[in-house]
């Protein structure tokens, strides 16, 4: 046993970066497409531009739900495929995928009512939010798709088929990128255009990912108890999920009352941040499948050494990330602004920026160990303790006190270390490396 744990995890950085690489391209095609779709609605005025905004971001919570839908069902099927059986794993992504088109319809058909109230709300401006709405409407009709999309990149991680995932979503995505702009000017689309081509997109990649499963030859039979089981782990990765869109929302919402230069210069760090998260998160997608494999194999030294060389392997990332950053200190700012006191702020971000890049990596890997783990309730209630408990009450304190930037980021550093040290002593505690084909 220790002599194949041995040479397993020897090979594991390769097997990592073979993982890794390809989830890395499928995260960041839809980022890239949003900027292209972006750069072409910009041309149409400002008014567009807003209602792209406006309805991406109500679009954004169907990508965070299919988010939430893709890991919790890496770690399910990589289990079952660990164990020998993949035709089980399969059928995990089966019963996910009835469950991600069923949410995907139900959005599609609720948006055509509700994307009027929910885009005045947002955007104030009539003007706006009469167009968002009106690209609401057609771009929703893609969400089946979406998700559809997510269960499938879920089952084939944890069945280590990374690549055919890799031309599904980039093929999809290079289509909508080539026809956004034909529809938009020569089709004479306008807005409606860019929703259109948003909307072939995630129709497209659903589709492919659905053939994919037709062609494993499975009974299409919805399963409810094991549909059941997938929400309980989507609920916690859920309200998981939520306590970072509570934190993150109240930083931003800290920042705004410092001043215009204040949240602007935030907001520079901040994307940069979930940038460098981006990254690390196809570290995390990796050790989902592969310590979701080695548990369902009843292999649980394997599992441990497994997180060890991950957690080693992102701690390596974060300082690469660190170096890089320190060494942009002042430049990168540049990129994104000519506001000297927009500059400034960014620059009291950017210490603390640089020190969480090693600690961050750290985080992101082991995160991705515990969800592949299926130890997705320890992970929910750290992370709600950390949020609530001490970021939260950090950052609004930085406030009361005039602490300005510095304030919010060291806030936003002891969010990533309280979490650090909750990750740290479950992996010590060896509670996590449940094996079987199921937890």
């Amino acid at each position: 046993m220790d002599t194949t744990a041995t040479a397993t995890t020897s090979a594991a950085p390769r097997r990592i970066a073979a993982l890794a690489l390809p989830a890395l391209v499928v995260l960041a095609a839809e980022p890239l497409y949003v900027l292209v779709d972006t750069a072409v609605v910009g041309h149409l005025g400002s008014v567009p531009l807003a209602a792209v905004a406006v309805g991406g971001t109500v679009l954004t919570m169907a990508a965070w739900l299919g988010t939430i839908l893709a890991y919790g069902t890496t770690g399910r099927a990589a289990r079952r495929f660990g164990s020998g059986d993949r035709t089980a794993a399969v059928e995990e992504g089966l019963q996910a995928s009835w469950l991600a088109f069923s949410a995907g319809l139900v959005i599609a058909v609720g948006m055509q009512f509700a994307a009027g109230p929910l885009a005045e709300a947002l955007a104030g401006n009539p003007e706006i939010a009469g167009s968002a709405a009106r690209w609401l409407r057609v771009a929703a009709l893609g969400a089946p798709g979406l998700l559809l999309a997510a269960a499938g990149n879920g089952w084939m991680r944890g069945v280590q088929d990374t690549r055919r995932p890799l031309f599904f979503v980039l093929g999809a995505n290079v289509l909508s990128a080539a026809l956004c702009p034909i529809l938009v000017y020569p089709a004479g689309l306008g807005l409606i255009g860019s929703a259109i081509a948003n909307m072939v997109a995630q129709t497209v990649a659903g589709a492919c990912f659905a053939v994919a499963l037709f062609r494993e030859r499975i009974a299409w039979r919805p399963r409810p108890s094991v549909i059941g089981e997938q929400l309980r782990m989507g609920r916690d990765l859920l309200i998981r999920g939520g306590a970072f869109q509570l934190s993150f929302l109240s930083a931003t919402t800290v920042a705004a009352r410092f001043g215009t230069a204040t949240v602007a210069g935030h907001q520079i760090a901040m994307q940069l941040w979930f940038f460098t998260a981006l990254v690390l998160d196809a570290v995390a997608i990796a050790a989902q499948s592969l310590v979701g494999a080695a548990l369902g194999a009843g292999d649980a030294d394997l599992a441990r050494a497994l997180a060890r060389r991950i957690a080693l392997i992102g701690v390596v990332c974060g300082v690469a990330f660190a170096v890089v950053i320190a060494a942009g200190t002042g430049i990168v700012p540049r990129l994104f602004t000519s506001d000297a006191a927009v500059r400034d702020q960014a620059a009291v971000a950017w210490p603390w920026f640089v020190a969480m890049q090693p600690i961050g990596g750290l985080v992101f890997a082991l995160d991705g160990v515990l969800i592949g783990a299926g130890d997705v309730r320890y992970l929910r209630d750290t992370t709600v303790v950390a949020a609530l408990g001490f970021f939260v009450p950090a950052i609004w304190t930085a406030y009361a006190l005039d602490w300005g930037l510095n304030g919010i980021w060291a806030g936003l550093t002891l969010f990533v270390v309280v979490r650090c040290v909750a990750l740290l002593l479950r992996l010590r505690s060896g509670g996590w490396a449940v094996v079987g084909a199921v937890r």
